[in-house]
């Protein structure tokens, strides 16, 4: 078996995270488990402080597998132990050399000694998607222990894991808003994976409440990530990528409500669907096309009974999925509206289909968008 080229493995976006009273952590031990889907010999790790607005220092990292034999590894930067990452900026590790089967878990340890400013991370779930903390310093310890350690999906620092592999392998990027920080990618990992796949990644890069044309640039909406000319050229740094799936826009048309209303929201934000198809264009596919990578649309889900809704929203959504599933400049669609809607009433979630917002997809719902994914795509 013959190792020749780095492919991402595994993949989270960056952005800032929910402004709340406390922002700041010390001492502490973050756990990131990560299922490899390749046979590789080394690693290579990105952290991002990207949205961050003071450097964080990441004291010491490790990275283990969950196997039997629980040895860690001690992850370096230019052959040092810890790390200092400023504002606005990512860093790569050195290469980790570490013998890595398919199908095994890697646990990725990040302590952080000093107080950190946490603004730079993403929340994100799903079958795969799981994390913990812990109060203390454990990350070379195999065992977090119960009285001091909590569950989270709130993914710090961690953007991208890189694996030196066969060159038959290859990543498949996700790329949206919360639809997609949520599980369906997890499911399409599964789904390609339990089809004997095995030679597509699935990288997530996906933040709640983006739009492609506009950004808050309020504490209070923040959390709602970067927009699309900013998000996209950054997200798309994927080793080994060769196509990206774009489900993205449908904050663009739900979120506007008028200054009445409230004042970070104006009408004024509203797009034109023409606005949609060409920020599309413009902003994503020329930059994919620019990469070389195939690019595929995936269409809007439903929002009937989503608390903004209206008919002339609707139009527009459903305007949009049509120049999506048309539109020459894409090399095929994803259509995750006609996997997930109503048959009678196409504005709705099918029966089952809805979380209960309205506008989130169903757990069942998500395995359904994951199963309308082309196979042509995974294998």
């Amino acid at each position: 078996m013959e190792f020749t080229k780095w492919v991402a493995c595994w993949g989270n976006a960056t952005s800032i995270t929910d402004r709340r009273e406390c922002v700041y952590a010390k001492d502490i031990t973050l756990r990131y488990p990560i299922r490899i889907c390749f046979n590789g010999s080394k690693l290579r790790l990105r952290f991002s402080n990207l949205t961050g607005t003071e450097p964080v220092t990441l004291t010491k990292v490790f990275v283990a597998k969950t196997d039997g034999c629980y040895q860690p590894v001690a992850v370096t930067f230019d052959g040092k132990a810890s790390v200092r990452i400023a504002p606005g900026t990512e860093v790569n590790s050195d290469e980790t050399a570490m013998d890595i089967q398919a199908g095994e878990t890697v646990e990725v340890s990040i302590y952080l000694g000093e107080c950190t400013q946490m603004n730079a991370g993403t929340l994100i779930t799903g079958p795969l998607s799981k994390a913990k903390y812990s109060y203390g310093d454990f990350a070379a310890q195999q065992e977090l222990p119960v009285d001091l350690t909590r569950n989270t999906n709130w993914f710090y620092f961690l953007n991208t894991i890189d694996i030196w592999t066969e060159e038959k392998n290859r990543a498949l990027v996700c790329y949206g808003d919360s639809i997609t920080a949520q599980s369906w990618p997890d499911y399409l990992a599964i789904r390609a994976w339990e089809n004997g796949w095995h030679n597509v990644a699935v990288i997530r890069r996906a933040v709640s409440g983006t739009r492609i044309l506009r950004q808050y640039d309020c504490i209070t909406y923040q959390a709602y990530g970067l927009k699309g000319a900013t998000r996209f050229p950054i997200e798309m740094n994927v080793a080994g990528a060769e196509a990206v799936i774009i489900q993205h826009g449908i904050n663009d048309i739900i979120h506007p409500v008028g200054v009445e209303t409230n004042i970070f929201r104006p009408w004024s934000d509203m797009p034109t669907c023409e606005e949609l198809q060409q920020g599309t264009e413009e902003i994503y596919v020329k930059h994919a096309r620019a990469l070389g990578l195939k690019v595929w649309s995936g269409t809007l889900l439903p929002i009937l009974g989503w608390r903004t809704y209206n008919a002339d929203r609707d139009v527009m959504r459903n305007a949009f999925n049509e120049w999506l599933r048309q539109s020459p400049v894409f090399d095929g669609c994803v259509d995750f509206d006609l996997a997930v809607r109503d048959i009678v009433d196409t504005r709705a979630f099918a029966p089952g289909f809805d979380s209960g917002d309205h506008l989130h997809p169903s757990e069942s719902a998500y395995k359904a968008m994951a199963d309308c994914v082309p196979e042509s795509l995974l294998i």
